[in-house]
């Protein structure tokens, strides 16, 4: 059997990860008390009727009894037999969760007359932190539209096998933050830039004259090596420790140019020798 837990703060978007699962052939079940998982297990391997993929939410509206214990839920999870377990929490910056809410006049499930809707989106990151803590992925979904994280959650959790390493590369901006989401981040402001080329300006790395200016450069040749074999290295470590996820940033200064060529070049070389890679421009998906 195969059970995802989907967590997050309110307003990031797990009721639209449950849809997408439930849309690919999950059993899904929102708002469960954590400590309820093992017994739901079990029940469902005795009762399952030929059901083998579940997806379950749990969130800040569970007793603060159950959400302490819930690293005890997880190892004894992860003990369970014939079981693959997995956790995916879905976050997004404090800005955009407070615009979200204003947009949807919606009452935050930990808000009240003391407390104010900034201080309960800051009390349900704290509350969350066990769940947060044991997350195989972290997703941000705050530059995500809701059709672009059904298709993340459907590419990355969904169409993961049991036995998978998903491994995603996602470039983007400096001067937009570094994603909450990655596991690694790897610089290349230091590489030529296209952008100081007038003519280069308005491609993007993904169009071929930024393609063929970058490809005749052999300082990001070699950083493109040199990010490939230390993931290349490492890539049996992390199935060697259970890691059902990596996610590699690729940061330059705009995430238009040089971060989205590099990303491009490795998701290319990696899809020939994994089964589930994917590529995700942060900046340009935000335009």
């Amino acid at each position: 059997m195969r059970l995802v837990v989907i967590s997050g703060r309110s307003g990031s978007g797990k009721t639209t990860a449950l849809q997408a699962l439930e849309d690919v052939g999950f059993y899904c079940i929102d708002n469960l008390p954590a400590t309820l998982l093992p017994v739901l297990v079990e029940q469902m391997n005795v009762n399952a009727g030929g059901t083998r993929k579940l997806a379950v939410g749990i969130d800040a509206r569970n007793q603060y009894a159950d959400l302490v214990r819930f690293q005890e839920v997880v190892v004894r999870l992860r003990e369970t037999e014939n079981l693959s377990f997995e956790i995916v929490f879905l976050d997004a910056a404090a800005e955009s969760l407070l615009k979200r809410y204003s947009a949807t006049r919606r009452k935050h499930p930990l808000s009240s007359v003391e407390v104010v809707l900034e201080q309960a989106i800051a009390l349900e990151r704290q509350l969350l932190e066990p769940i947060a803590k044991e997350a195989d992925l972290q997703v941000d979904t705050t530059t995500l539209s809701l059709y672009q994280l059904r298709d993340t959650i459907k590419d990355r959790v969904a169409h993961r096998s049991e036995q998978d390493l998903a491994l995603q590369f996602e470039s983007f901006g400096f001067k937009h933050g570094v994603p909450l989401d990655v596991d690694y981040c790897f610089d290349v402001r230091i590489l030529p830039n296209p952008y100081w080329h007038p003519e280069l300006r308005q491609f993007s790395g993904q169009d071929q004259p930024v393609i063929d200016f970058l490809q005749a450069e052999p300082e990001v040749q070699k950083m493109c090596q040199d990010i490939r074999n230390f993931i290349e290295s490492w890539i049996p470590a992390f199935k060697n420790n259970n890691r059902s996820y990596v996610t590699v940033g690729i940061g330059c200064t705009g995430g238009q140019h040089r971060s989205v060529f590099i990303a491009e070049q490795l998701a290319s070389y990696f899809k020939d020798v994994m089964d589930n890679v994917q590529v995700r421009h942060r900046e340009l998906n935000s335009q």
